[in-house]
């Protein structure tokens, strides 16, 4: 991770001059259903009133109707909640921290629920980037460290991949990135 903000700048820039494609085959849209490739790149944010839920070793460490989700081409929705509806108790930060090229720089917390230990398993920007102001210090989840994630009446799947965090429901079609093949999507 960049430590200087010449470096962290550079980072940045190198991120963002990546030339993205878009693959052969975008999944049909059904009625209800959004596709991530009509999604913006720069992502936007924008609230959703569903009711989300995160749970953990028999805990429920996340449970709100206030989320903020962040929609970016190419990947299902990551949705952030107010620290205020997550039960921190159970969350304990690590070294891990990992750059997005349009939010910022983002700190991770593990769960840990007796013996119990999902590493890395939520994470949040304390200081986002200019247009991403809304989700400072809201909490983020990676569904496939957990034990279930539901957006309203839907169980998550997680987005492919060990890296990105986005949460896949029957209303967004694909293709997702993260999945062998798709970097440079």
């Amino acid at each position: 991770m960049p430590r200087r903000p010449d470096e962290l700048e550079r980072e940045i820039e190198k991120w963002r001059a990546v030339a993205r494609s878009r693959p052969e085959r975008i999944d049909p849209v059904g009625a209800g259903q959004e596709s991530v490739w009509d999604y913006p790149r720069p992502p936007r944010v924008e609230p959703s009133p569903l009711r989300i839920t995160v749970e953990y070793a028999g805990v429920t460490l996340a449970d709100t109707t206030r989320a903020l989700r962040v929609l970016e081409t190419s990947s299902p929705p990551v949705y952030y909640l107010p620290p205020a509806d997550v039960r921190t108790q159970y969350l304990e930060p690590t070294d891990h921290s990992t750059l997005c090229e349009w939010k910022g720089v983002a700190r991770y917390w593990s769960a840990r629920v007796g013996q119990r230990v999902a590493e890395a398993a939520a994470w949040s920007y304390a200081e986002p980037l200019a247009g991403f102001e809304s989700i400072r210090g809201h909490l983020a989840f990676h569904a496939g460290v957990l034990d279930a994630c539901t957006v309203g009446e839907w169980r998550v799947t997680p987005q492919p991949g060990d890296y990105y965090g986005g949460w896949i429901t029957p209303n967004v079609v694909g293709p997702f990135k993260g999945a062998p093949g798709s970097e440079g999507w």
